[in-house]
């Protein structure tokens, strides 16, 4: 049975909070590993058809985009291991939409290699 921890590998899952929360793409890109893999399923991306960023370049551009939005992100339910993370994000946009993303990092010397993010939308 693996045990719920603070820290995976070293790093200090509350740094990738407040990153997150703080909408600082840099500090958030910097907890992934060169040849990572994100994938977002969501309203236009179904199981089916995902989102797949892959490498440190797409997931740089994607996460660009995102923290230059104007959206309040809240990071709740961290849980950390040797060998990974997970974490709900709640966000919302100034016109009151919101949206939960649920995701589940597997990670390899302390840097996230692959995770999966679901997220769903209000209407």
């Amino acid at each position: 049975m693996t045990t719920t921890s603070p820290t995976t590998s070293g790093h200090d899952i509350e740094r990738l909070r407040t990153a997150i929360e703080a909408r600082d793409a840099s500090r958030v890109v910097a907890w992934y590993a060169e040849d990572a893999t994100l994938t977002i399923l969501d309203r236009d991306h179904p199981p089916s058809a995902p989102a797949v960023y892959r490498g440190l370049h797409a997931i740089r551009d994607y996460y660009q985009d995102i923290c230059g939005r104007n959206i309040h992100h809240e990071v709740r339910d961290a849980v950390a291991t040797a060998e990974g993370l997970a974490f709900t994000q709640h966000c919302s946009y100034p016109d009151g939409t919101a949206v939960l993303c649920a995701t589940v990092a597997r990670t390899r010397n302390g840097k996230i290699h692959r995770q999966t993010a679901v997220q769903v939308w209000d209407s």
